[in-house]
């Protein structure tokens, strides 16, 4: 990599983050330091940690690709068969975060979650690469499985069934797939600074508009 990620991240650091140069709206910020995340090329921006709950409230966290955001949420696609879907069948709440730490940054989301419609969620699958729509089939996500040698032979089974190329035509998408919206109850943006004293502020709904608040560290 040619950047020097540490210096970087003191530059960052240096420079704080100040309410005047917050955007007014919070999307505009997210999408403004995604920018400048990307622009380090370190690993894939839409990483960040989704975090459900169960009904007893026992809390479950894993790290997933964003595929994509606007002023309504951030969507991520997956099994909902998988224990995160069944966590937001009976909880549907959520919260995300995407953890720039080279740049000494975090952008933490929570809100309400609904499933994406079938036209975003077709459009989606059909442009993901025919192996991981094989996979998609292959694999009941978060269940139990014997050994590896289990799963490569459901993948020959899913392969067998679908035509492993193009020429098979397209894999449809399963009916347990798809997408889930989280929406933007609040939102903060967090940056780093010397001796723990960070910058956060947070954007919190206030009818169609947001409020925004510095938090102590």
């Amino acid at each position: 990599m040619s950047r020097d990620l540490s210096t970087l991240r003191e530059s960052y650091q240096r420079a704080g983050l100040r309410r005047a140069a917050l955007a007014a709206d919070p999307i505009a910020q997210f999408e403004h330091w995604w920018d400048e995340w990307a622009a380090t090329d370190p690993y894939d921006p839409a990483a960040c940690v989704l975090a459900t709950a169960d009904p007893d409230g026992q809390p479950s966290a894993r790290f997933v690709l964003c595929r994509g955001w606007d002023a309504d949420g951030f969507v991520v696609y997956t099994n909902q068969q998988s224990r995160k879907g069944h966590d937001l069948a009976v909880n549907p709440r959520a919260a995300i975060v995407f953890g720039w730490l080279e740049l000494a940054r975090q952008v933490r989301i929570e809100g309400p979650v609904r499933l994406v419609d079938d036209a975003e969620a077709d459009a989606y699958w059909a442009s993901r690469p025919r192996g991981s729509q094989i996979g998609a089939w292959a694999s009941a996500q978060s269940e139990p499985v014997a050994d590896r040698a289990a799963l490569d032979h459901q993948q020959a089974d899913a392969e067998a069934r679908f035509g492993a190329d193009a020429a098979a035509g397209p894999v449809p998408r399963p009916p347990h797939w798809g997408g889930y919206r989280v929406g933007i109850d609040r939102i903060e943006f967090w940056q780093g600074q010397p001796d723990r004293l960070h910058d956060r502020f947070e954007y919190a709904r206030a009818g169609d508009g947001w409020t925004v608040r510095r938090l102590a560290p």
